[in-house]
């Protein structure tokens, strides 16, 4: 099976990357998940949909063992490639976030998943699935574009409309929706918007509990080319632990 990132894989490669690193908006992202994910050093880690391995060979730096898991062989590819021009550790394997079938359970101290939640289509699939891959008190930490925020259909506005900010529209049209017109990877292959009660509530039924939340403001160059996330967030940030016992189950 093609996932939808593999005929993109190597532009999608190149629009993350700057010059000199990783584009402004993507740096907010993850610089505020590994703030929130804390010391890894000597810990297991899963770095869920985790594409061409930014975050993963991250985590790996910061003395992780890590493991990153995606279903577009292409981008890992690009990951692999990587880690063998400068080898940090971190391994890499194809698979579905929504069931992590290659992964044992209670494997791993720490799950991330860095701006990806929004490719998939079941959630609570894979809530499950990372509950179950997950330690006891082990956490799960990720990012994703701002559920109230930025829902298809919405737009930034400018000055001339009255200052910068977020127009927010369709905020309670949960589902799939295509982006034709938007700049980058969403313009490619959409996203699958929920609301912020359905993200939270599917982790608290999975028997997750929420233990902290970023929702970081654009400053520096990212703020410069969007005046807007100065004023609204671009991206929510979460951290929630696995509950040792639970009405989930063991």
């Amino acid at each position: 099976m093609q996932a939808a990132y593999d005929p993109i894989a190597d532009w999608y490669d190149t629009q993350v990357r700057a010059s000199d690193g990783l584009l402004p908006f993507h740096m907010l992202a993850i610089d505020a998940l590994l703030g929130l994910v804390g010391d890894v050093k000597g810990r297991d880690a899963c770095d869920l949909a985790c594409g061409q391995g930014i975050l993963t060979r991250e985590l790996a730096q910061r003395g992780a063992r890590v493991v990153g898991v995606d279903l577009s062989q292409r981008l890992l590819d690009i990951a692999q490639r990587e880690e063998a021009d400068a080898p940090l550790g971190a391994k890499y394997r194809r698979d579905d976030a929504q069931t992590l079938a290659t992964l044992a359970d209670a494997s791993f101290d720490a799950v991330t998943c860095n701006l990806a939640l929004m490719d998939i289509p079941d959630f609570e699939a894979t809530g499950s699935a990372v509950r179950r891959v997950l330690r006891p008190g082990g956490a799960f930490t990720f990012s994703i574009t701002h559920p109230c925020i930025v829902p298809p259909g919405s737009w930034w506005t400018t000055v001339g409309e009255g200052g910068p900010g977020r127009h927010v529209r369709g905020y309670f049209s949960e589902g799939y929706a295509t982006l034709p017109d938007a700049p980058g990877v969403r313009g490619r292959v959409g996203t699958h918007h929920r609301t912020l009660a359905t993200y939270l509530n599917t982790l608290a039924d999975a028997g997750f509990t929420l233990e902290r939340i970023v929702e970081p403001q654009a400053t520096g160059a990212a703020a410069a080319r969007q005046p807007g996330a100065v004023e609204a967030p671009m991206f929510l940030v979460a951290r929630f632990r696995r509950e040792p016992t639970s009405a989930a189950g063991a």
